[in-house]
């Protein structure tokens, strides 16, 4: 009896993955609309829903610095209709900084990441500041100038963080929800600076809002090659990268993390979406599901040590 069981339940799985998909597919992001994960998710989607034949939808979940989208996909049907584009904060960083209510090793399957680069960091163009140097000298005569996040445990957050440590200055975070939020409040005047992402920047630097003075990876970015990185601005060894990647609930069947990672990755070279993600400085980049697992665990127990040693607490 149980056998027959065993074999119908297997054929019913079979079955519904020959079907897969059946219904439009939902991908989470953690963040307002306007910032990075959010433009990363709308530049893919309608390609990888080409590739699927079915629609992509992308669905804001803000708050809490990505946590809550990750929550929520953690606990959705492992089915493989409802995905989360996820960023370092909320799989690598908040963990260690927050009682997160999931286990970014234990409760998501890996499917690919997405994109890896580093973030900018810009000061209200009415300070006297056009270097890190400069930046830091300020932060020594003026203590508590304020810089922008697009969240708590966000890339953006880490990289003011690790400035602070190495600099030793006090300069003190202002976490939004989202890097478009962010860039508001900045714009309004609320915030000194703002350690940004490329898409959520580039156009006020063009437009003279915004001064770039340094970027946080440790190469200078393809989209500002004429700014410089916080490392060779005088702190060597600096280096602060954001990074999306895609993650299904645990438990989700091998063969559907094969099929949307077989995908993700075609849709992730599609000449059109590898220009869009250009013009916002994110590059590309496929893993398989193995890779990218490895990856989130080196970058967990990398940033864990980070959030120790800077004594990162929840603001």
């Amino acid at each position: 009896m149980r056998f027959i069981v065993l074999i119908a339940a297997l054929a019913a799985s079979a079955a519904a993955f020959a079907q897969y998909p059946a219904k439009p597919i939902t991908t989470v992001v953690g963040f307002e609309p306007g910032g990075g994960t959010d433009t990363t998710a709308r530049i893919v989607a309608p390609a990888l829903g080409e590739l699927l034949g079915q629609q992509v939808v992308v669905e804001n979940r803000a708050g809490a610095g990505g946590n809550i989208a990750v929550d929520y996909v953690a606990k959705q049907v492992p089915d493989g209709y409802t995905i989360v584009l996820a960023n370092v904060g909320a799989l690598a960083v908040n963990p260690h900084i927050l009682k997160t209510p999931y286990d970014p090793l234990k409760d998501l399957a890996p499917i690919s990441m997405a994109s890896v680069f580093p973030n900018v960091l810009v000061v209200q163009p009415s300070l006297p500041v056009t270097t890190v140097q400069d930046y830091v000298k300020l932060a020594k005569e003026k203590p508590g100038i304020t810089y922008a996040s697009s969240g708590i445990g966000g890339a953006g957050h880490l990289a003011g963080e690790l400035l602070r440590l190495m600099a030793k200055i006090d300069i003190t975070h202002v976490p939004y929800k989202g890097g478009g939020p962010a860039m508001q409040g900045f714009l309004g005047g609320q915030v000194d600076s703002f350690f940004a992402t490329p898409v959520s920047s580039i156009g006020q630097i063009r437009a003279g809002k915004a001064r770039a003075i340094a970027t946080t990876g440790p190469k200078r970015a393809a989209l500002m090659p004429d700014v410089p990185t916080v490392a060779e601005s005088g702190f060597p060894g600096y280096e602060a990268v954001n990074w999306y990647g895609y993650l299904a609930p645990a438990r989700t069947p091998r063969e559907i993390i094969d099929r949307l990672n077989r995908d993700i990755t075609k849709a992730l070279a599609n000449p059109q979406v590898v220009a869009a993600l250009a013009k916002t400085g994110v590059e590309p980049l496929a893993m398989t599901p193995e890779e990218f697992g490895k990856y989130i665990e080196r970058e967990h127990q990398t940033w864990g040590k980070v959030v120790k040693d800077a004594k990162i607490k929840a603001d």
